[in-house]
């Protein structure tokens, strides 16, 4: 077997040891352009899982690193003139030129070629002449640019400036610096890497760099191998409070823009990309480094398990890819939170801490108290004085549990069951199902459940099983179900109100959750939309909304509130996302209109807010009013961020309570990015851009989850749906998980509460009771199995959605 490397970084030569320690007769060559003792950057920071695979496979470079490593197990923050400090998170750090040494030794050791101030020939030379070529050339690999078309490369350059530093101050934990200036905020991510020098990167986002002068000194000509003197001496003198008089030391330092790479794939017949090459992650997270020497520990193992190059190279992507995706996914988290940290320094201390801790979603509200519990509680308590009228100590009272005031309502707890599609209406008309479905989930404990997608007109229904507000009966059958919950529950119970514009006039899902255009013979009825565009090719084309649809849709969805109203609802929640009729204006890839209601997002808006404005006229001050919109497209071309805070703006001002902020099904050519908690990043930009309160919502499935989100002021209120369908339950269930009983988690009445002038229970649903009064079998209250019912008719896919 002959290897060659490209690129004598820590990843190709702990590549190389490592396939020369397995295989001692294969002929393995690195190219290095540098000498031996160039060296760029300076510490190197290690996760325990890593040092464990290092030690494993390596027992004498993991020795090696030991014998040197920094170590501590603290982070400190230090913002608005405090130091904060969590414990229990454990890192070892190394200078990077002890580890070149290291692991140059070690190739030295077992015979590897290494070729210093060697320039690689061209990789299809080195395709030829040998069996395998590792492409270790960094973030700007000229060997990924050769076979661009194969592996299909994406590099996204981000906003922020920063400067890869050292210091002499010797730091005694991961230390975050946020120091706010007249020109914005600027960011350091420090910590040791040995007993005399600590790494000391400065972060700054693109408008504050230019407004604090450094781009005037990054504009002056810096030779390779030079520094940016000039703005080094500034970031001197702005960060003087943090050094203690101790200097900043540079290595060819300059201002430079972070780059994330990805690859539609990893090899390219006997080549393969390793390390930076590959993929890069934000080095608020952790070193490319680190992911290189993972990289080289797979790719090693793989040449050895397997018979032949083409099988190992694909059985270490297969290996590598979900780890790395997983680790760029928190990275981009975090690169995120960082370049709009300025949204978050209206925050106080505890929360700000807490916030940046768990701004990955790796670090969460129970990971981090078993961290540190001390730290957890002092975060704890700052946040329930400032929402708890008479504050017990915080770990009483989980954040998820915690009041909320709601425009008129007053929330128990900070749980919305969101808006389910259930198509068993009749007409338009909610019967019986609808009762249960609503009564189940208003007896779990959640503050807040929403009725979904209900027409305010017989043309706005998305499919003939929807439900509606638009006739008497109608009314009057959601009365009979707002009765009954608030009889035996004490949840407050929202509607959702839409028109489904283009959406309209489709058939209930099948099997497959697929809508299809409804047939004339099956009732089908005319379409109306912003603009006329279908939905999707199979789809019917509507009608363009003339003036007079728009006053007709306008005072249908205000009939529709009074209604609401009458009916007995706390809250009602307008449908303006989803692609549905008022989403449709929003949004500039589906609103192609010419007139004074299209063109501008001023003009897109000018529809949503009449609407809003009407519905807010009928609509009591004592109960909540929300909007719920998609905040991206997942298009291109579609609603920015910038338009999704001013449209949120403008809903605030015109009478909005709450925004619920949802994304996509805004057109059908998405591509959405879906994951944990993938939607709460919307919802975090809307309240912490505009301070209106928001619902987060979108696979959050977990308390622990809901907690961090509310804790870490990302959301007022989380929306759990699908954990809500499995578990009726879920809000109890995570109360006694947690140990709570207060008032955030009331279980219902140990007996079913009497109709008014009758002896008797009343009739319906069994009123549920807390477990120690056995009034009802004890497995009503315990979590669900996984295992589906036999009694079930057909899966619940079949028959209800999120929406």
């Amino acid at each position: 077997m002959r290897i060659a490397v490209i690129g004598g970084g820590p990843g190709g030569l702990y590549f190389a040891a490592l396939v020369k320690q397995l295989s001692p007769r294969w002929d393995v060559t690195v190219w290095e352009r540098n000498a031996a003792d160039d060296t760029f950057g300076f510490g190197v920071v290690f996760s325990d899982e890593t040092l464990d695979g290092i030690a494993q496979a390596d027992p004498e470079v993991f020795d090696a690193m030991s014998a040197d490593f920094a170590r501590w197990s603290d982070i400190d923050v230090r913002y608005q003139g405090q130091v904060l400090t969590s414990g229990g998170h454990g890192f070892a750090a190394l200078g990077r030129k002890r580890l070149l040494q290291i692991l140059q030794q070690r190739c030295a050791a077992l015979d590897v070629d290494v070729r210093y101030r060697t320039q690689a020939p061209p990789v299809d030379e080195l395709t030829a002449a040998y069996d395998l070529v590792v492409a270790c050339d960094g973030v700007r690999s000229a060997t990924r640019a050769t076979y661009a078309d194969t592996f299909g490369p994406d590099l996204d350059e981000r906003h922020c400036r920063y400067m890869w530093l050292g210091t002499d101050k010797v730091f005694e934990a991961f230390t975050f610096i946020v120091a706010e200036h007249d020109f914005g905020t600027l960011q350091v991510h420090a910590y040791p890497y040995d007993s005399t020098r600590s790494t000391f990167i400065v972060e700054i986002d693109e408008d504050a760099w230019r407004r604090a002068g450094f781009d005037e000194h990054a504009a002056r000509d810096h030779p390779a191998g030079t520094s940016d003197e000039a703005s080094i001496r500034r970031c001197e003198e702005l960060l003087a409070p943090h050094l203690d008089g101790h200097r900043l030391i540079p290595n060819n330092s300059k201002w430079i823009r972070f780059t994330t790479v990805r690859n539609r794939t990893w090899r390219h017949g006997n080549v393969v990309l390793l390390g930076d090459a590959a993929h890069t992650a934000h080095f608020s997270i952790g070193s490319g480094t680190k992911l290189a020497m993972e990289d080289a520990l797979a790719l090693a193992a793989c040449l050895h398990e397997h018979p032949d190059v083409p099988r190992a190279l694909a059985a270490y992507e297969t290996e590598r890819r979900p780890v790395v995706e997983s680790t760029q996914r928190a990275a981009q988290a975090s690169l995120e939170w960082f370049e709009n940290i300025h949204r978050y320094t209206r925050q106080e201390p505890h929360q700000f801490a807490f916030n940046l801790l768990t701004r990955s979603r790796r670090v969460t509200y129970d990971n981090l108290r078993v961290r540190d519990a001390e730290f957890t509680t002092a975060v704890d308590s700052s946040h329930a004085a400032a929402h708890l009228q008479t504050a017990p100590p915080a770990p009483a009272v989980p954040p998820m549990f915690r009041p909320f005031q709601l425009g008129g309502l007053r929330l128990r707890n900070r749980v919305v069951v969101p808006p389910t599609a259930l198509y068993a209406a009749h007409d338009g008309v909610p019967g019986d199902f609808e009762l249960v479905h609503l009564s189940t989930q208003s007896i779990g404990g959640s503050a807040l459940v929403i009725a979904g997608m209900t027409a305010v007109s017989p043309d706005g229904r998305a499919t003939p099983g929807c439900p509606g507000l638009y006739t008497d009966e109608q009314e009057t059958a959601w009365r009979r179900i707002t009765d009954f919950v608030h009889r035996h529950a004490r949840s407050c119970l929202g509607l959702q109100l839409t028109h489904a514009g283009r959406r309209a006039a489709t058939t209930v899902p099948g099997p497959d959750g697929g809508h299809r255009p409804l047939a004339g013979s099956d009732g089908a009825w005319p379409l109306v939309a912003c603009s006329a565009i279908a939905w999707d090719p199979a789809s019917t084309v509507p009608r363009e909304a003339t003036r007079h649809d728009m006053d007709r849709i306008t005072q249908d969805f205000a009939t529709a509130a009074e209604r609401a109203h009458r009916a007995g609802f706390d809250a009602i929640e307008l449908q303006y996302g989803h692609g549905h009729l008022i989403s449709g204006f929003l949004s500039p890839l589906t609103n192609q209109r010419t007139d004074s209601y299209g063109g501008t997002l001023a003009g897109r808006l000018r529809f949503p807010l009449e609407v809003l404005r009407a519905v807010r006229a009928v609509w009591p001050t004592d109960k909540a009013l929300i909007v719920r919109i998609s905040a991206t497209d997942w298009a291109e071309g579609g609603t920015s961020e910038a338009d999704t805070v001013a449209v949120s703006r403008a809903l605030a001002d015109a009478g909005a309570d709450a925004v619920d902020v949802s994304t996509g099904e805004v057109v059908a050519h998405e591509q959405p990015r879906y994951g944990r908690s993938y939607q709460t990043p919307y919802a975090d930009l809307i309240r912490n851009a505009t301070g209106i309160p928001t619902i987060a919502v979108g696979a959050i499935s977990s308390y622990d989850d809901v907690n961090s989100i509310i804790l870490a002021g990302r959301a007022d209120l989380c929306a759990v749906g699908r954990a809500q369908l499995h578990d009726p339950l879920w809000t109890l269930h995570a109360a006694a998980a947690q140990n709570y009983t207060g008032p955030g988690a009331p279980w219902p009445p140990a007996e079913p509460r009497r109709r008014a002038g009758t002896s008797g229970p009343d009739t319906g649903i069994g009123a549920a009771a807390h477990p120690s009064t056995r009034s009802l079998p004890l497995h009503l209250f315990l979590p669900p199995s996984p295992v589906p019912s036999p009694f079930a008719p057909r899966p619940a896919k079949e028959y209800s959605c999120v929406c």
